[in-house]
């Protein structure tokens, strides 16, 4: 392959290492690939240029936004820099109408595009002040943080933050007894024991109580395009959730659904994601939620959403169906189990509308519908689940 002249294979060379600590996935080959692109369409027109190597160095839909502000940015586009520019500046807007909206870069592209770290052994006599007086910390920042918008080392930490999560689940009452000093119900077997050793002499009751334990936990999490990001984030705090209690079972769903309970019990969570990954053939595709939920009812609800299940759905709600048959299973799910949560990111926005045609369908039968897009939602999510009881144990509760 004749490379192009001059400092442009070099130049390319940068290009992909901002791509890769954006977070693009681009390896070493696809430098000779963009180098092979770029020569094979030349540098008359910017635009085929740019399609060039975006046909080489894009090959996901949600990452083409990331590659277009990026190669706009590194390639110097004027008409960009000017908006950049300009958004530095003070502006009047008139009192009516909405203001006009700079650029926003994100945090990851605005990383890889700063210049490398200066060496540490380089001399520095400058010196300096800090006032922590009106401070936040790394961790309390981190806490309020979407985490669409967080950098490389932010996810990191998050990673680290989420799995020491604990999701406590409030105990239900079941039909088992046990033995107990007091209670309302006597225990005849072990009264009757009690008397016969007792040599005529009167001996005290035995009573037995309702037997208190944490209900399954049933997740069904949403890995379609439109949710890629946060349903990675969350299968760290799932991969925690699976590993510190019994009877969780998590099952992920795109255009097929899939069962990955068995690949997150492995300790090491490297492992159990990788496992994951290879497990899913349908990730950041389509979403078919009303197919999904019919095959869960059908295969698996019997199975996993016996004794008062608790079932968290993780989905944007945004149905490539437009919601066909989504009521009706819906509202399987939701007499089936004890509590269904609904777990949307799309309330992370305070101007919030029901408009899909998805999320119409399904909210009559949630019963919590809550934001998930930051660990204090995460949060939020275990003191809604405690304050609250599973609605088919209340009866039980009583009875006990």
């Amino acid at each position: 392959m004749n490379l192009p002249k001059g400092r442009l294979p070099e130049n390319v060379l940068h290009f992909v290492r901002v791509l890769r600590g954006a977070g693009i996935p681009v390896g070493p080959a696809k430098v000779l690939d963009a180098l092979a692109a770029v020569e094979a369409v030349g540098l008359d027109h910017r635009e085929d240029f740019r399609a060039a190597l975006g046909a080489v160095l894009v090959s996901r839909r949600e990452h083409l936004p990331l590659f277009e502000q990026a190669f706009d940015l590194f390639w110097r586009n004027p008409k960009l820099l000017e908006k950049l520019l300009a958004g530095l500046l003070p502006r009047v807007h008139a009192r009516t109408g909405e203001p006009e909206r700079s650029p926003q870069l994100p945090a990851r592209l605005a990383q890889a595009m700063l210049p490398p770290d200066t060496p540490k052994d380089a001399p520095d006599d400058r010196e300096l002040e800090l006032d922590a007086a009106l401070t936040f910390s790394t961790r309390e920042i981190l806490q309020k943080k979407d985490f669409a918008t967080m950098t490389a080392e932010e996810l990191a930490e998050v990673r680290r933050m989420l799995a020491r999560l604990k999701l406590p689940l409030p105990e239900v009452a079941v039909r088992r007894t046990i033995a107990a000093a007091h209670g309302h119900a006597v225990d005849l077997r072990a009264t009757m024991r009690g008397m016969t050793g007792a040599a005529g002499a009167a001996a005290p009751l035995a009573f037995r109580r309702r037997r208190r334990v944490p209900p399954p936990l049933v997740v069904l999490c949403d890995i379609s395009g439109s949710m890629d990001r946060y349903a990675r984030m969350l299968l760290h705090f799932l991969h925690a959730l699976t590993n510190d209690r019994h009877r969780v079972h998590v099952l992920t769903f795109g255009t097929q659904l899939t069962n990955i309970t068995r690949h997150l019990r492995h300790r090491d969570v490297d492992v159990a994601l990788e496992r994951v990954t290879a497990a899913v053939a349908d990730w950041s595709g389509g979403t078919r939620i009303g197919a999904s939920l019919r095959e869960f009812n059908r295969r698996w609800s019997r199975r996993v959403l016996g004794q008062n299940a608790v079932v968290l759905l993780i989905s944007d709600g945004l149905d490539a169906d437009a919601g066909a048959g989504l009521a009706f299973e819906t509202e399987r799910l939701s007499k089936s189990c004890s509590r269904l949560v609904w777990l949307n990111p799309l309330l992370r926005y305070s101007g919030f509308e029901a408009r899909p045609a998805g999320i119409r369908a399904m909210l009559p039968f949630v019963d919590d519908f809550l934001p998930v897009h930051n660990l204090q939602s995460l949060t939020d999510l275990a003191g809604a689940l405690a304050a609250h009881p599973p609605r088919r144990a209340e009866w039980l509760a009583e009875a006990a």
